[in-house]
């Protein structure tokens, strides 16, 4: 068996052609989508990032503002511009890059961002209203997912899921989301027992720990499907993701390539979410 791959590249294409159309709707109402990233200091991974997520924005129509700062910006700076933007009514969504420098609370900032700003899917109230099924902003790591399993038509109900993470950015909210699917949901990490007995039983694995080769081909019940949220560099440098690729593909039924799988649907979850912040903003 060689698994069949979830192409997140054409995915993501495919999001962002239903974004721009949804992107002049918007304009014709006089209402331009309007997303503000603020990256503060000189993360390199951080700036690739961001890059693309202008690019992203500015291809499908909508405005993307990227404001940079010194690392050694306060604090207080910090959350004094934000909010000034959760009042500024032109900007309809708010991302702050992260990581943030060490000398600031990362929960404390995210958490100065307006709920109805909140596209990154963190703020407390995002997340509140995600585990009791209230509308939302979801997170756009594990929204992807989603939708990944959504392009193959896979339906999750009754299915055994689990999730190798426990992070508030994907490994929480993929489990309530897989939950909200009627899914029977398995949530492992670094001090589960035994993962392998765990992840053998799984009929969808999602691996979401930033640690190489965690799933191997031993580990994955033939015919699975398998999304791996990883990015990793293996020994020449390549990015690789959580999971043993090579050996994984010849075991499950479906996975996910790193790159081109997980990262752009990420991205055009971002798009998604500030389209819905803009049109909330109409009604």
């Amino acid at each position: 068996m060689t698994a069949q791959l979830i192409d997140g590249n054409a995915l993501a294409k495919s999001m962002r052609e239903g974004a721009i159309a949804r992107g002049e709707k918007l304009r014709a109402q006089g209402v331009q989508p309007h997303l503000a990233i603020v990256l503060v200091g000189e993360d390199p991974a951080s700036q690739v990032y961001v890059k693309h997520k202008v690019a992203d924005s500015e291809q499908t129509g909508l405005r993307a503002t990227l404001e940079r700062y010194p690392a050694d910006m306060s604090e207080a700076e910090l959350l004094l511009r934000i909010h000034a933007l959760n009042v500024d009514n032109g900007i309809h969504g708010i991302l702050v890059q992260l990581p943030l420098p060490s000398h600031m609370d990362s929960q404390k900032v995210i958490e100065a961002i307006s709920p109805a700003k909140d596209v990154d899917g963190f703020h407390v109230s995002s997340a509140g209203a995600l585990m009791v099924g209230r509308p939302g902003f979801w997170p756009c790591t594990p929204h992807g997912c989603l939708k990944m399993l959504d392009s193959i038509g896979y339906d999750l109900r009754g299915k055994h899921a689990v999730v190798i993470g426990r992070s508030n950015i994907v490994g929480k909210p993929m489990a309530m989301m897989l939950l909200g699917r009627d899914a029977t949901v398995t949530i492992c990490h670094s001090r589960t027992a035994d993962l392998k007995a765990l992840t053998l039983q799984a009929d969808v694995v999602v691996a979401a720990v930033g640690k190489r080769n965690v799933l191997t081909a031993d580990m994955v019940k033939p015919g699975a499907v398998v999304i791996d949220v990883g990015m990793n560099r293996n020994d020449e440098g390549k990015l690789c993701g959580d999971v043993d690729f090579d050996g994984v593909k010849q075991v499950a039924g479906w996975i996910t390539p790193v790159p081109g799988g997980v990262g752009p649907m990420t991205r055009a979850m971002l798009l998604v979410n500030t389209l819905e912040a803009a049109e909330r903003a109409t009604r």
